[in-house]
Order: structure tokens, then sequence, then C-alpha cells
């Protein structure tokens, strides 16, 4: 899978995530900052804890830890496919 292909994969994750139930598109700043912290963090509950950060401080709303670890995870399992190549 080619890169931008990853992205809007990873893209298309985010939107369907949807943590406050306010439409799939209005999180375009959330999930910009959750696709630039991907390359920083190393394990799924780095960026857990950075998906939690970035939308609390956007919503001053805590997200449970539990689902911001499985949306990771589930990121984290799209970037691996990616880069499985044949």
């Amino acid at each position: 899978m080619e890169n931008q292909q990853m992205n809007i994969e990873l893209v298309a994750a985010l939107q369907n995530w949807d943590p406050f139930q306010l439409g799939e598109d209005f999180y375009e700043t959330e999930i910009a900052d959750v696709l630039m912290s991907m390359r920083e963090c190393k394990t799924s509950l780095q960026l857990a804890e950075k998906i939690q950060d970035i939308y609390e401080f956007s919503f001053e709303e805590v997200l449970d830890i539990e689902k911001c670890q499985s949306m990771a995870s589930h990121l984290f399992f799209i970037k691996n496919n990616a880069s499985c190549t044949i």
C-alpha cells in the first residue's frame, strides 16, 4: 500500500470514529494532529495518550483512555499493514 492510500485509510478511520458524535467532518484539525503524532509515537499506548490530549485540548472533555487505545491500535494496524509488502 502506498503512503497516500495509507493516509486516506487513516483519515477515514478517524472520521468514522466521531468520539463526540458531532459528525465525521467536524474533526479536521484533530485528525491532522493525530496523523502528525503517529510519526513520533512508537507504541499504541503513546498514541492513545496523544489522542486523548489532542481531543481534550480541542473539546475540553477527556476521552476514555480505552477508547483512545482502541483507536490507536486500529491506526497502528493500518500503518503496519501499509508497510508490509509482498
